[in-house]
Protein backbone atom coordinates (compact mmCIF):
# COMPACT_ATOMS: atom_id res chain seq x y z
CA UNK A 1 0.00 0.00 0.00
CA UNK A 2 1.28 3.44 -0.96
CA UNK A 3 0.62 5.93 1.83
CA UNK A 4 1.50 9.36 3.16
CA UNK A 5 1.56 9.67 6.92
CA UNK A 6 -0.25 13.01 7.30
CA UNK A 7 -2.94 12.48 4.67
CA UNK A 8 -6.32 11.93 6.37
CA UNK A 9 -7.44 9.57 3.61
CA UNK A 10 -4.32 7.46 4.13
CA UNK A 11 -4.87 7.55 7.91
CA UNK A 12 -8.37 6.17 7.32
CA UNK A 13 -7.02 3.28 5.28
CA UNK A 14 -4.29 2.48 7.82
CA UNK A 15 -6.84 2.53 10.65
CA UNK A 16 -8.98 0.09 8.70
CA UNK A 17 -6.07 -2.30 8.28
CA UNK A 18 -5.14 -2.17 11.97
CA UNK A 19 -8.71 -2.76 13.16
CA UNK A 20 -9.08 -5.59 10.64
CA UNK A 21 -5.90 -7.19 11.95
CA UNK A 22 -4.34 -7.21 8.48
CA UNK A 23 -0.77 -6.49 7.47
CA UNK A 24 0.49 -5.03 4.20
CA UNK A 25 3.77 -4.00 2.65
CA UNK A 26 3.83 -0.24 3.24
CA UNK A 27 5.46 2.21 0.87
CA UNK A 28 5.58 5.70 2.35
CA UNK A 29 5.76 8.34 -0.35
CA UNK A 30 6.69 12.00 -0.73
CA UNK A 31 3.87 13.87 -2.47
CA UNK A 32 6.29 16.06 -4.40
CA UNK A 33 8.19 13.03 -5.68
CA UNK A 34 5.66 10.28 -6.30
CA UNK A 35 7.27 6.98 -7.25
CA UNK A 36 6.69 5.84 -10.84
CA UNK A 37 5.65 2.42 -9.51
CA UNK A 38 2.64 4.03 -7.81
CA UNK A 39 1.74 6.15 -10.83
CA UNK A 40 1.93 3.08 -13.06
CA UNK A 41 -0.87 1.35 -11.14
CA UNK A 42 -2.80 4.52 -10.19
CA UNK A 43 -2.22 7.41 -12.60
CA UNK A 44 -4.38 9.81 -10.57
CA UNK A 45 -1.48 10.02 -8.15
CA UNK A 46 -3.31 10.26 -4.83
CA UNK A 47 -2.89 8.15 -1.71
CA UNK A 48 -3.75 5.66 -0.42
CA UNK A 49 -3.38 3.04 -3.12
CA UNK A 50 -3.59 -0.66 -2.26
CA UNK A 51 -2.31 -3.19 -4.79
CA UNK A 52 -3.45 -6.75 -4.17
CA UNK A 53 -1.18 -9.48 -5.50
CA UNK A 54 -1.49 -13.25 -5.76
CA UNK A 55 1.05 -15.70 -4.34
CA UNK A 56 3.14 -15.36 -7.51
CA UNK A 57 3.24 -11.57 -7.32
CA UNK A 58 0.72 -11.01 -10.07
CA UNK A 59 -1.70 -8.12 -9.70
CA UNK A 60 -5.22 -9.08 -8.69
CA UNK A 61 -6.75 -5.68 -7.98
CA UNK A 62 -5.88 -2.05 -7.31
CA UNK A 63 -8.00 -0.20 -4.75
CA UNK A 64 -7.55 3.55 -5.11
CA UNK A 65 -10.02 5.08 -2.65
CA UNK A 66 -9.58 5.19 1.12
CA UNK A 67 -13.19 4.30 1.82
CA UNK A 68 -12.93 1.29 -0.47
CA UNK A 69 -9.73 0.15 1.27
CA UNK A 70 -11.41 0.58 4.66
CA UNK A 71 -14.44 -1.43 3.60
CA UNK A 72 -12.32 -4.09 1.88
CA UNK A 73 -10.20 -4.55 5.02
CA UNK A 74 -13.20 -4.91 7.32
CA UNK A 75 -14.88 -7.31 4.91
CA UNK A 76 -11.81 -9.54 5.16
CA UNK A 77 -11.75 -9.44 8.95
CA UNK A 78 -13.80 -7.48 11.45
CA UNK A 79 -12.93 -8.86 14.90
CA UNK A 80 -14.36 -5.82 16.71
CA UNK A 81 -17.56 -5.56 14.69
CA UNK A 82 -17.00 -2.18 13.08
CA UNK A 83 -19.47 -3.16 10.37
CA UNK A 84 -22.10 -4.12 12.95
CA UNK A 85 -23.84 -0.78 12.62
CA UNK A 86 -26.40 0.95 10.45
CA UNK A 87 -24.34 0.88 7.26
CA UNK A 88 -26.67 3.29 5.47
CA UNK A 89 -26.16 5.88 8.21
CA UNK A 90 -22.43 5.21 8.25
CA UNK A 91 -22.24 5.64 4.50
CA UNK A 92 -24.22 8.87 4.56
CA UNK A 93 -22.00 10.30 7.30
CA UNK A 94 -18.82 9.39 5.43
CA UNK A 95 -20.25 10.85 2.24
CA UNK A 96 -21.04 14.10 4.01
CA UNK A 97 -17.56 14.16 5.51
CA UNK A 98 -15.83 13.54 2.20
CA UNK A 99 -17.82 16.10 0.26
CA UNK A 100 -19.36 18.86 2.36
CA UNK A 101 -16.95 18.91 5.33
CA UNK A 102 -13.75 18.31 3.34
CA UNK A 103 -14.68 21.21 1.06
CA UNK A 104 -14.81 23.67 3.96
CA UNK A 105 -11.89 22.05 5.78
CA UNK A 106 -9.58 22.66 2.82
CA UNK A 107 -10.63 26.29 2.61
CA UNK A 108 -10.29 26.79 6.35
CA UNK A 109 -6.81 25.26 6.35
CA UNK A 110 -5.66 27.12 3.24
CA UNK A 111 -7.71 30.30 3.57
CA UNK A 112 -4.99 32.37 1.91
CA UNK A 113 -5.58 30.39 -1.29
CA UNK A 114 -9.31 31.12 -1.18
CA UNK A 115 -9.70 34.86 -0.57
CA UNK A 116 -13.38 34.82 -1.51
CA UNK A 117 -14.22 34.43 2.18
CA UNK A 118 -12.44 34.90 5.49
CA UNK A 119 -10.90 32.03 7.42
CA UNK A 120 -13.52 32.58 10.10
CA UNK A 121 -16.32 32.12 7.57
CA UNK A 122 -14.74 28.91 6.30
CA UNK A 123 -14.40 27.63 9.85
CA UNK A 124 -18.02 28.41 10.61
CA UNK A 125 -19.14 26.53 7.51
CA UNK A 126 -17.12 23.52 8.67
CA UNK A 127 -18.67 23.79 12.10
CA UNK A 128 -22.04 22.81 10.68
CA UNK A 129 -20.67 19.27 10.38
CA UNK A 130 -18.95 19.48 13.77
CA UNK A 131 -22.31 20.32 15.34
CA UNK A 132 -23.86 17.29 13.65
CA UNK A 133 -21.12 15.10 15.13
CA UNK A 134 -21.59 16.70 18.55
CA UNK A 135 -25.29 15.87 18.35
CA UNK A 136 -24.53 12.24 17.51
CA UNK A 137 -22.07 11.99 20.39
CA UNK A 138 -24.71 13.43 22.67
CA UNK A 139 -26.70 10.25 22.05
CA UNK A 140 -23.92 7.64 22.16
CA UNK A 141 -20.30 7.15 23.15
CA UNK A 142 -19.31 6.86 19.50
CA UNK A 143 -20.84 8.34 16.37
CA UNK A 144 -23.39 5.62 15.70
CA UNK A 145 -23.65 3.70 18.94
CA UNK A 146 -21.96 2.55 22.11
CA UNK A 147 -19.25 0.77 20.15
CA UNK A 148 -16.82 2.01 17.57
CA UNK A 149 -17.99 1.71 13.98
CA UNK A 150 -16.62 2.21 10.50
CA UNK A 151 -17.92 5.78 10.65
CA UNK A 152 -15.64 6.73 13.55
CA UNK A 153 -12.43 5.70 11.87
CA UNK A 154 -13.51 7.17 8.54
CA UNK A 155 -14.34 10.61 9.96
CA UNK A 156 -11.80 11.04 12.75
CA UNK A 157 -8.72 11.91 10.63
CA UNK A 158 -10.59 14.82 9.06
CA UNK A 159 -11.79 16.19 12.41
CA UNK A 160 -8.19 15.90 13.58
CA UNK A 161 -7.02 17.92 10.60
CA UNK A 162 -9.67 20.58 11.25
CA UNK A 163 -8.64 20.78 14.92
CA UNK A 164 -4.97 21.11 14.05
CA UNK A 165 -5.50 24.23 11.93
CA UNK A 166 -5.74 26.07 15.27
CA UNK A 167 -5.93 23.81 18.28
CA UNK A 168 -6.63 26.61 20.73
CA UNK A 169 -9.63 27.72 18.69
CA UNK A 170 -10.91 24.17 18.21
CA UNK A 171 -10.83 23.35 21.91
CA UNK A 172 -12.57 26.64 22.73
CA UNK A 173 -15.56 25.79 20.54
CA UNK A 174 -18.81 24.53 22.12
CA UNK A 175 -18.37 20.88 21.15
CA UNK A 176 -17.19 19.18 24.36
CA UNK A 177 -18.28 15.68 23.41
CA UNK A 178 -16.57 15.90 20.03
CA UNK A 179 -13.43 17.28 21.67
CA UNK A 180 -13.37 14.38 24.16
CA UNK A 181 -13.99 11.89 21.35
CA UNK A 182 -11.08 13.29 19.36
CA UNK A 183 -8.78 13.37 22.39
CA UNK A 184 -9.61 9.74 23.13
CA UNK A 185 -8.60 8.85 19.60
CA UNK A 186 -5.39 10.85 19.57
CA UNK A 187 -4.22 9.24 22.80
CA UNK A 188 -5.13 5.70 21.87
CA UNK A 189 -2.36 3.18 21.05
CA UNK A 190 -4.12 2.13 17.84
CA UNK A 191 -3.92 5.65 16.44
CA UNK A 192 -0.35 6.09 17.65
CA UNK A 193 0.52 2.88 15.83
CA UNK A 194 -1.09 4.27 12.68
CA UNK A 195 1.02 7.44 12.96
CA UNK A 196 4.45 5.81 13.26
CA UNK A 197 6.92 7.57 10.97
CA UNK A 198 8.54 5.69 8.10
CA UNK A 199 11.26 6.74 5.71
CA UNK A 200 10.07 7.41 2.15
CA UNK A 201 10.20 4.26 0.06
CA UNK A 202 12.69 3.77 -2.75
CA UNK A 203 13.03 0.77 -5.00
CA UNK A 204 15.47 -1.68 -3.48
CA UNK A 205 14.62 -0.77 0.12
CA UNK A 206 13.89 -3.48 2.65
CA UNK A 207 10.22 -4.40 2.87
CA UNK A 208 8.31 -2.49 5.56
CA UNK A 209 5.36 -4.36 7.06
CA UNK A 210 2.46 -2.32 8.44
CA UNK A 211 1.40 -2.65 11.12
CA UNK A 212 4.63 -4.12 12.43
CA UNK A 213 2.60 -6.23 14.84
CA UNK A 214 -1.09 -6.96 15.07
CA UNK A 215 -2.79 -5.51 18.12
CA UNK A 216 -6.46 -6.20 18.66
CA UNK A 217 -7.07 -3.57 21.30
CA UNK A 218 -10.31 -1.64 21.08
CA UNK A 219 -11.32 1.78 22.23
Amino acid sequence: MYSFRRCPYAMRARLGLVFAGLQVELREIVLKNKPPQMLAISPKGTVPVLELLDSDGRQLQVIEESRDILEWALQQSDPQGLLNTDLAKAGALIERNDNEFKHWLDRYKYADRHPERSQLEYRQQGEVFLQALEDLLGQNTFLLGEGISMADIAVMPFVRQFAHVDRDVFYSLPYPKLQNWLTTWLEHPVFQQVMVKYQPWQEGDDVVIFPSQIERGGL
